[in-house]
């Protein structure tokens, strides 16, 4: 069922969530489930990867997840990691738009939230002399502090208490046609990379192609795009960029990483806890149940205490360990 056709406008949609928000998630996320996939959701014993998002959701309380979803409190994170040359350069954070030193900023430059998500929330500038600055300001302010509602129940997201604003350095691929950045997503388990989703081109004919970890081609696609014909080759660095995701997920159960490589450097994008928030059909359905026997979610029903202290103790001499136990003592 495709609910956007049904009720068309954004805001009603999110209206309705908002008022269904007293709902508990054991009720409620089965009902998006069986809404966004056609499929009865098994909370209590789950085989599917995205029955397993749904768990991941309501159980998994890792106090860190709202600091790795967060695009300006992550850089401490990767930082604490001792991997801080994966960031890009930050020009400045900001409260407000009106807080922007345009005056100080290069040519080029992107602006973004640090809460947005799905390619939302993004301004690009390549020629500064260009800008109409004050309809950027209303522009970017309207973006802050807008996610009333947590659509997805995605938990991670809820400790995101206001917006910020960042500016960064605006990267440019060589490889892409469009001015847009290959983006390698990896999942994940356990700090060890099982898929790479490659996205590029996204501005003008989208391309999407799943890889396995050796860059075999795998034949699958996903609701929310076609898999490309044209086959992306595979990088001389993916020893490298497999390295960097298996470090940076280490501590989870499961996460997405996702990466840039653009002339053989490696730049970190984001961490994504709960891809397509769970709402995908692939093809094969068979992928789905691939993807689920790589996801151990057996430990998570226990409740988020529990999820802490095996924090602590599996990783406590890590350098994450020590930022983690700075933040609980906050």
């Amino acid at each position: 069922m495709d609910y956007k056709k049904i009720i068309k406008s954004r805001e009603t949609r999110f209206k309705i969530l908002k008022a269904l928000s007293f709902v508990p998630d054991s009720v409620m996320l089965p009902l998006q489930y069986r809404i966004y996939n056609g499929n009865t959701l098994h909370l209590k014993n789950p085989k599917r990867f995205t029955e397993k998002l749904q768990v991941y959701k309501m159980y998994y309380r890792n106090p860190v997840l709202p600091i790795c979803v967060d695009k300006y409190r992550v850089r401490e994170f990767i930082t604490q990691l001792g991997m801080p040359e994966l960031l890009n350069d930050l020009y400045g954070v900001y409260s407000k738009a009106e807080d922007i030193e345009f005056d100080k900023l290069p040519n080029e430059f992107i602006i973004k939230t640090t809460d947005g998500g799905g390619g939302n929330n993004i301004k690009i500038c390549k020629d500064k002399s260009k800008l109409d600055i004050p309809a950027v300001i209303k522009e970017v302010n309207s973006w802050l502090d807008v996610k009333s509602v947590n659509a997805g129940r995605e938990w991670a997201y809820t400790g995101i208490s206001k917006s910020q604003i960042i500016v960064e350095r605006l990267m440019h691929d060589p490889n892409s046609h469009d001015g847009g950045l290959t983006d390698y997503k990896v999942f994940c388990f356990q700090g060890k990379p099982e898929v790479i989703i490659v996205d590029w081109d996204r501005y003008i004919d989208h391309k999407r192609n799943f890889f396995d970890t050796e860059w075999n081609a795998m034949d699958i696609q996903a609701t929310d795009s076609v898999t490309s014909e044209e086959q992306f080759p595979k990088p001389s660095n993916l020893g490298e960029l497999l390295s960097v995701a298996s470090k940076l997920s280490s501590q989870f159960p499961f996460v997405r990483v996702d990466l840039y490589n653009i002339e053989g450097k490696i730049y970190f994008g984001e961490l994504t806890f709960y891809p397509w928030s769970g709402y995908v059909n692939f093809t094969p359905d068979s992928f789905d149940f691939k993807l689920g026997d790589m996801f151990d979610v057996t430990n998570l029903t226990g409740g988020g205490y529990f999820i802490i202290i095996v924090y602590r103790t599996r990783v406590s001499a890590t350098p994450a360990a020590a930022f983690l136990e700075r933040r609980l003592a906050a």
